[in-house]
């Protein structure tokens, strides 16, 4: 069947529109940059000191909810609820920031 030959080249074509797509895509580091910086800000100026120690424990050092709560000795729901709002006050201070 032809079929076999379609669906490799098909791979290929994605695989070929994925590197062209790289190459021709706008520079978009001035932007990232911007929002790296309000990111910071808004962790500083928005956030409770509680989902600033949570943020920092779960993103910076890579720990999961239980070892927090246990960290923290603290209900791993809580943290889940504090990173939870954490993340929704960020996403509200930043989404027009580009």
């Amino acid at each position: 069947m032809n079929t076999t030959r379609f669906d490799t080249r098909a791979s290929e074509w994605i695989g070929d529109l994925a590197v062209w797509t790289r190459q021709n895509a706008p520079d978009n580091g001035e932007q990232l940059d911007r929002l790296r910086r309000g990111l910071r800000r808004a962790r500083e100026q928005e956030l409770t000191p509680r989902q600033r120690q949570m943020l920092e424990l779960y993103f910076d050092r890579g720990m999961n909810i239980p070892q927090i709560a246990g960290e923290l000795g603290v209900n791993p729901s809580t943290v889940s609820r504090t990173l939870r709002r954490a993340k929704d006050r960020l996403y509200r201070c930043l989404r027009y920031a580009l």
